[in-house]
């Protein structure tokens, strides 16, 4: 009988953690979320705090927030092209 117990408790936690997955997947597509997540996945080694730094500075829109974002992830070494696709994620509404 405590078999059962487990096995349904066991059952119970994986919905709960599937739905949570399931629950949090559209708010990493979310603004600057999106833009730091883009930047570790397409740069694996780029340095997590200043993506996320550059990031946080390209959530605020305009020029300047996309020319500061992309100044800071160039300055880690991130390829122009996702560092400049990575700002415009971030600004995204």
């Amino acid at each position: 009988m405590k078999l059962v117990r487990r096995v349904a408790a066991a059952g119970c936690t994986l919905a709960l953690a599937l739905g949570g997955v399931v629950a949090l997947a559209p708010a990493a597509s979310a603004t600057p979320q999106g833009c730091f997540y883009y930047v570790l996945e397409n740069k694996p080694d780029a340095d997590a705090q200043v993506a996320e730094d550059a990031c946080l500075l390209g959530a605020a829109g305009g020029q300047q927030a996309f020319q500061s974002c992309y100044h800071l992830l160039r300055e880690d070494y991130v390829p122009a092209v996702i560092a400049g696709n990575a700002c415009r994620k971030a600004a995204e509404q």
